[in-house]
């Protein structure tokens, strides 16, 4: 996530991650063409279920106009190509991307971060020494490459607000389905479980939960959602989080944004990228943050923000991971967001451990498409016990509140990273942190 930067509260909200639509517009019609339901509950799901294949992602195209209607627009005017949906082979998959630069439906940089993001998503899942590996890439890569093509055609605009899109087709399960298999789960561990089962209970008691974290990933949401899906799948489906503007322009992204529930913002790091926006984008996060506060209002939400601005960055010089500092005024804006919203609110620090599965640009980048880089590896989420906020409101004070937040998430860090990459696993838990693997 990046920074974001809101004028009249001068706040610096982190927004790398993910998807919005606003409560007031129906989002249907910004579906371009029919598609059923393919999947249940995450509750329900397993680690080899529910793989989409390319059959049956095709049945869901063969009446695009009557789809469009049935969700509330006209006809198509772009006819949807099915060359993806089609491939049975990786040949067939990858001749269908050049097949797509050259009927000039597909720009030549977009098809090329696609095959790219196919090699390096096979090798990923290739590693994980699954037989059905094959079957799996090929499934999942003809689903991803087909949503990123019809993006390319008829591009879906995200609202301030953007409610994750789970019918006709299951925006959230595609991306669950699609990172599953890039994540080990015998070297992945989730912290102090039982902290996850208290939050459940606050949202049901209507109270408001706001998740201070670290960000490392695009698949961030995914990764908490696969990794908490087995035991807490209210917050797995439900959770909220403060997302930028990259992720839902970039078309190789969007269709992953639009299965999460998102408040979209535009980053404070390329608020000035092109000049002549700034102004659009000001107003744009000032819409974002009073859908926020609308939210709030209503109770029973659970918020995720990264106050740091931004993914973690390894040190230049050591190469280490750790979390990026938090920002103080991002922390104190969202406390006063939830203090304001007249429902009893709640601030948790989590912990996130998951570079290795997808990690950023060693640097901040302005151009949109960066590379993917992909890898079969462990992770972890932790969260720790809440931390009250202090009722003064001196600047001190709220760099002490920030500091405790974010040495919380260091040390949930670091146990995380014991246990993952050096190997302790379960042993690695300390008298504050208990390592789980509820899955097993």
């Amino acid at each position: 996530m990046s920074a974001l930067s809101l004028p009249f509260l001068s706040c610096t909200f982190s927004s790398t991650y993910p998807f919005s639509i606003s409560l007031n517009s129906s989002f249907s019609s910004l579906i371009p063409f029919q598609r059923v339901k393919l999947f249940g509950s995450t509750s329900k799901a397993t680690t080899r279920s529910f793989f989409l294949t390319a059959r049956a992602m095709a049945e869901l195209v063969k009446d695009k106009e009557s789809g469009v209607a049935a969700a509330g627009g006209g006809k198509m005017d772009i006819e949807h190509s099915r060359t993806f949906l089609e491939a049975r082979s990786e040949e067939e998959l990858l001749s269908g991307i050049k097949k797509e630069v050259e009927a000039r439906r597909l720009p030549p940089n977009v098809a090329a971060g696609m095959e790219e993001f196919y090699r390096n998503y096979k090798n990923a899942v290739f590693q994980s020494g699954d037989p059905a590996a094959a079957e799996t890439v090929l499934s999942n890569m003809a689903v991803a490459l087909d949503l990123m093509l019809l993006d390319v055609e008829d591009p879906f605009v995200f609202q301030p607000y953007h409610k994750a899109l789970r019918e006709p087709f299951d925006y959230y399960m595609f991306g669950q389905n699609y990172i599953r298999p890039l994540i080990d789960f015998r070297n992945s561990y989730v912290g102090n479980l039982s902290l996850f089962y208290e939050i459940e209970e606050k949202l049901k008691q209507g109270h408001n939960v706001v998740l201070f974290s670290n960000h490392q990933t695009e698949a961030d949401p995914a990764v908490i959602a696969l990794l908490l899906e087995k035991t807490n799948p209210h917050i797995a489906e439900n959770l909220i989080y403060v997302a930028g503007d990259r992720v839902i322009t970039d078309p190789l992204c969007k269709p992953f944004s639009m299965g999460r529930n998102l408040i979209c913002v535009y980053s404070k790091k390329h608020m000035y990228d092109v000049p002549e926006l700034a102004d659009m984008k000001r107003k744009a996060n000032i819409r974002s943050l009073k859908e926020m506060a609308l939210l709030l209002r209503t109770g029973s939400k659970l918020v995720w923000i990264a106050p740091s601005g931004g993914r973690d960055r390894p040190d230049p010089v050591t190469g280490e991971w750790n979390p990026a500092p938090f920002d103080s005024s991002s922390v104190d804006n969202m406390r006063r967001l939830i203090e304001s919203s007249g429902a009893p609110g709640h601030i948790y620090p989590l912990a996130l451990l998951c570079y290795d599965i997808m990690p950023p640009p060693s640097k901040v980048e302005k151009e949109i498409g960066e590379r993917r880089i992909i890898s079969f590896h462990g992770a972890g989420l932790s969260v720790a016990p809440e931390v009250a906020a202090n009722c003064e409101k001196s600047e001190e004070v709220k760099d002490v509140y920030t500091q405790a937040l974010y040495k919380s998430v260091t040390e949930q860090y670091n146990v995380l990273k014991s246990a993952i990459h050096g190997k302790q696993g379960l042993e690695a838990s300390t008298a504050g942190i208990a390592l789980s693997q509820p899955w097993n």
